[in-house]
């Protein structure tokens, strides 16, 4: 009756046994490290670094414990802050050879200590948030206005253009905030000119009036396309805000949208608010111009001969250096869009680029005179060039065309975020802002795992003497359930916070509650008769559909906070959530495995350890008459 079956217990064995694995690294803390990144768009970083890291490493005569490769960075572990210093010092060194212009940012970090064989179960540790691991917070207000008015900018040339090509003669074209104004002198040409536009240009809503004997076109952007705008500008900044902020070696960097027009970026461990500003709030500029081939700039390239006038010198993808000329064909604010895609043709890697009308009208232009030349799209940021991509112009370009040039599609998806998120969409204006020292973030990480701990010890206790031996394995299912959500989290790579901390802690309270209804159950079984064996088996099955359902109705007031919360109050609902499906687990099969595993085999069972069982007088006998 109750006895499990042997892959019952595999189940909880193994769960155990992942829950301890994922759980481990959390108490190894953190050691020194060095963080390498990459300083230049074109410069992309590898596993190939790693062995440049370790010479250079070796040559100053500096042990690490560790250098690997780890997403878009190395890192090399340390044992002591004054060998993660000077480690420091003999990297930059080796790798960045002109120390003004630096192709690889070499950053001070902290990672964890857990051994390797750990992290080659990908067992890692949680990330602390601002609030408990110290930081600077901004947010930052984008500025919508200059995102519309420069669609609405756009759009007035793309009119222009358009008229002029269809041969429509017009009075004048001007843009009053976001609303674009072309003048007829006519009805007709306006009638004429309209059925173009409706046909070209779905985003603006176009409305008549006359003015002065004037007819006038207004178009003005349509409700879903002025979202649309807005939205795309708010995405592009967060893209350019996560790449700018790889150079500050932050672990877990947190920039996310917050309403309709604001961004918040925490960067945990970063004490100098200065230098985060000044990186966060930096442009970059695009600029498209013509390679010059002449035989002067291939002996200039190589270093034999002088630069020709009017030409710079670059360096392109791979490190090859480059004659670019100084005539500045496009920039960034012709550039409309830029996507990855593959030819389909050849089916090679490509990235499809759009320009609006008065990039299409030059670049149509230039592209007809130098067919079989290179054009050079340079990417320009705190005063320094770097060649993106250099392609050969095959044909006469229009709005649209592609670049190609033996590209990866990783290659290419980078390119086109290159190109698309070089500079911010909109300007932002940092509103907030907080820095929270590691002084105050290691007391937060103290009183939250106080609370957790005490609580839980407080709880034990309660259980154990008011349900004895019942007691001790509803305490034990609660250490599980404990476990079980620190190890999914760790292996989720959550953030941890305080308010998550304060989940936990709510956790523990509502997971004991299911067991209190087992333990209550069973006793009620044994007050109305049932021999031990039945009463433990009618406690578990009758109090798992009141356990269902309370966990289920709470689930739901959590998920409404993890789908409609946002900063704190999402991070409260995550680890709620996940604390509630692993209380199901551990309260029900994990604890009557341990019943089982107890009083399972016993065949006369004549009484179990649950605490004092009140049962009711017997009923009085009948006056005799």
């Amino acid at each position: 009756m109750n006895r499990y079956p042997w892959w019952k217990y595999t189940i909880l064995a193994i769960a155990l046994l992942v829950g301890l694995v994922y759980t481990l690294p959390n108490f190894f803390g953190e050691a020194p490290a060095v963080q390498v990144s990459s300083a230049k768009a074109t410069l992309k970083v590898d596993s190939a670094l790693v062995p440049r890291i370790e010479q250079a490493l070796q040559q100053a005569g500096v042990r690490a414990d560790f250098v690997q490769f780890e997403g878009t960075s190395v890192k090399a572990r340390f044992s002591d802050t004054d060998t993660q210093l000077k480690a420091k010092d003999a990297i930059s060194r080796g790798l960045n050879a002109d120390p003004n212009d630096p192709s690889y940012i070499v950053a001070l970090n902290l990672v964890s200590r857990s051994p390797l064989w750990l992290a080659h179960l990908r067992a890692l540790p949680m990330f602390l948030g601002l609030d408990l691991r110290g930081g600077v917070h901004f947010l930052m207000q984008v500025d919508m206005k200059s995102a519309l008015a420069k669609k609405a900018e756009g759009l007035t040339g793309d009119v222009r253009t358009l008229l002029r090509d269809k041969n429509i003669r017009h009075a004048g074209i001007t843009r009053n905030g976001n609303v674009v104004d072309v003048r007829f002198r006519d009805a007709a040409t306006l009638q004429q000119a309209l059925a173009l536009l409706n046909d070209t240009q779905p985003d603006l809503q176009w409305d008549q009036r006359s003015e002065g004997g004037d007819f006038i076109l207004s178009g003005s952007l349509k409700p879903q396309a002025a979202r649309a705008v807005q939205e795309a500008a708010l995405k592009q900044n967060i893209t350019t805000l996560h790449n700018r902020v790889n150079e500050l070696g932050v672990s877990e960097p947190v920039i996310q949208q917050q309403g309709i027009d604001r961004v918040v970026v925490q960067l945990p461990g970063v004490q100098d608010t200065a230098k985060a500003k000044d990186i966060i709030g930096r442009t970059a500029t695009l600029e498209m111009r013509l390679v010059d081939d002449s035989a002067e700039a291939a002996a200039a390239a190589v270093g034999t001969g002088p630069v020709p006038f009017g030409t710079e010198r670059y360096v392109e993808r791979g490190g090859a250096p480059i004659i670019v000329k100084r005539q500045v064909i496009l920039t960034g604010d012709d550039l409309a869009d830029a996507q990855p895609g593959f030819d389909s043709q050849t089916q090679e890697p490509i990235v499809l680029l759009t320009v609006n009308a008065k990039g299409a009208r030059i670049i149509k232009d230039v592209s007809r005179e130098n067919i079989g030349k290179r054009m050079a799209i340079l990417l320009f940021e705190k005063g320094k060039g770097e060649v993106v991509t250099a392609p050969v112009i095959r044909s006469e370009l229009g709005s649209r065309f592609q670049i190609s040039g033996r590209m990866t599609p990783q290659e290419a998806t980078d390119t086109a975020l290159l190109l698309r998120a070089g500079s911010l969409a909109a300007p932002m204006e940092i509103i907030e802002e907080r820095t929270i020292g590691p002084s105050l973030g290691k007391e937060n990480i103290a009183k939250g795992f106080d609370s957790v701990i005490y609580g839980f010890a407080a709880i034990s206790a309660f259980m154990c003497l008011y349900y004895l031996l019942f007691g001790l394995f509803s305490t034990l299912a609660l250490a599980l359930n404990l476990l079980l959500l620190v190890a999914v989290l760790s292996m989720l790579q959550a953030t941890l916070t305080l308010p998550g901390i304060a989940a936990v802690a709510l956790t523990l309270g509502m997971a004991i509650d299911a067991n209190v209804l087992i333990n209550e159950r069973v006793r009620e079984e044994l007050r109305n008769g049932s021999s031990p064996q039945s009463a433990i088996s009618s406690g578990y099955e009758r109090a798992f559909a009141t356990i269902l359902d309370s966990n289920v109705t709470t689930l739901i007031a959590g998920l409404a906070l993890l789908a409609f919360g946002s900063g704190p109050v999402r991070g409260f609902a995550v680890v709620h959530v996940l604390g509630i499906l692993t209380s199901m687990f551990s309260a029900v099969m994990f604890s009557r495995g341990l019943v089982n595993l107890w009083y399972g085999r016993q065949k006369k069972l004549k009484a179990v350890s649950i605490g004092q069982v009140w049962k009711p007088d017997a009923e009085p006998s009948a006056p005799k008459a």
